[in-house]
């Protein structure tokens, strides 16, 4: 599921913060105890960010839930996902033959099932 540029920052921010740096995610102050296994997407969420004109493949970026994400993703549920460890991707293009791929500026996806909290 696409997400805005704007929820991508304040993700990856969270997470240069904390995990990125060895420290412990956060969730109302207290450390995350038990943090992400694992992290699903489904072949139809790939393919949406794929199957765009001249992608060439997706660039993964590790992020981390803030609460106004989570809320605004999960809603009731939200408290679970703050300060777990998240992964965004981005489709990446190839412009010609002599350039290196780069961001396509097609957006940022997310909405990944995440252990925990969902371990199925």
């Amino acid at each position: 599921m696409k997400i805005s540029q704007e929820d991508f920052e304040q993700m990856k921010a969270k997470y240069d913060q904390e995990i990125k740096k060895g420290k412990s995610a956060k969730s109302n102050g207290k450390d995350i105890d038990d943090q992400t296994n694992w992290i699903y997407y489904t072949k139809e969420d790939l393919f949406e960010a794929l199957n765009q004109e001249g992608v060439q493949g997706l660039r993964f970026y590790f992020t981390e839930y803030t609460k106004e994400v989570a809320e605004k993703f999960y809603g009731p549920d939200a408290e679970a996902y703050v300060g777990r460890l998240g992964m965004v991707y981005s489709p990446m293009i190839k412009s010609s033959e002599n350039d290196a791929v780069t961001d396509t500026n097609g957006g940022y996806y997310d909405r990944g099932m995440l252990c925990p909290p969902v371990c199925q």
